[in-house]
């Protein structure tokens, strides 16, 4: 899929990454996860085939996870909020999956094509009670529906809070870890500040072997993903009061870039703290050097 030219990018979008998303872009953690949900024995990640569209955002949605094995497509969601709208957000995902994977051409011949099987999960952390799975269904959007649908669409949810799924954490052990740095975070929160949290979490899952290597090899990334991660919650509820009483979609995107840029520099000031060295703050937040410098010289 051909890239957007001539778009200004305020803040880069990495930073807006989620610890899930690159701790299962992994292929032998992607294979670990779906061989614990599917009950399957599969050893050779080559098998797996990531197609996870990173250029395709939808009304500023992006898939998290995509791949085919065994002729089935499978896209994986993380949600730290309960959405009820999932399955029209993958009947979006799935309809550019599929765009991408036929020769349009194709469309117009009287050969049948073969498209791999669809298979829609979400990944479920929020702090809301929920079930340890639930199922929700396109159709439950449609207005006076009556009798069996004719397009449907269902996305199964599964609770990956720690004691949720025990066996499906046992079984996947990088999912039990990612649910144990999860509650760490949270637990700190309650008395530290939020970048304050998530540097202890960081270093007391590095101390006790919880995601350990991941955590060491892209401690500064996680730290920064975290921060934005975690604050996204109270920062939407401010945003959607602030488009309340604007009562504008102009009024909800300034409030959204203020709220970026705010934190991306109060994480540029957090890592360069750590010791992080201004070259590779730009690289995590994606911005300039200069930038970057004229950010950490405003705390002077």
């Amino acid at each position: 899929m051909a890239k957007r030219k001539n778009k200004k990018v305020t803040v880069n979008r990495n930073y807006k990454d989620t610890v899930f998303r690159k701790l299962f872009s992994d292929r032998r953690n992607l294979l670990s996860l779906y061989n614990a949900i599917n009950g399957t024995a599969y050893t050779d990640e080559t098998k797996l085939e990531i197609v996870t569209l990173e250029n395709a955002i939808y009304m500023g949605m992006k898939n998290d996870l995509a791949f085919i094995i065994d002729t089935n497509l499978f896209l994986y969601e993380h949600q730290s909020t309960y959405n009820p709208n999932m399955p029209l957000r993958d009947l979006f995902y799935i309809s550019s999956e599929y765009q991408k994977l036929v020769d349009r051409k194709s469309l117009y011949s009287s050969i049948l094509l073969k498209l791999p099987a669809p298979n829609f999960i979400v990944f479920y952390n929020g702090k809301r009670k929920m079930p340890d799975r639930w199922t929700n269904c396109l159709s439950e959007s449609y207005e006076n529906q009556q009798g069996e649908p004719n397009l449907e669409l269902k996305v199964v949810t599964i609770n990956i809070n720690r004691d949720c799924n025990r066996q499906l954490m046992e079984q996947c052990r990088i999912l039990g870890e990612y649910a144990q740095y999860v509650e760490k975070v949270r637990k700190n929160t309650e008395t530290m500040s939020l970048d304050t949290a998530v540097k202890e979490a960081v270093d007391e899952c590095i101390q006790k072997g919880i995601l350990a290597d991941f955590l060491r090899v892209n401690r500064a990334e996680v730290i920064a993903m975290s921060i934005f991660e975690y604050d996204k919650e109270e920062e939407e509820q401010k945003l959607q009061a602030t488009y309340e009483k604007i009562g504008e979609k102009r009024g909800i995107q300034i409030g959204e870039k203020q709220g970026e840029l705010k934190k991306a520099k109060s994480i540029a000031i957090s890592l360069a703290q750590e010791g992080e060295s201004v070259e590779r703050i730009a690289r995590i937040l994606g911005e300039t050097e200069k930038t970057i410098k004229e950010w950490l010289a405003e705390t002077h």
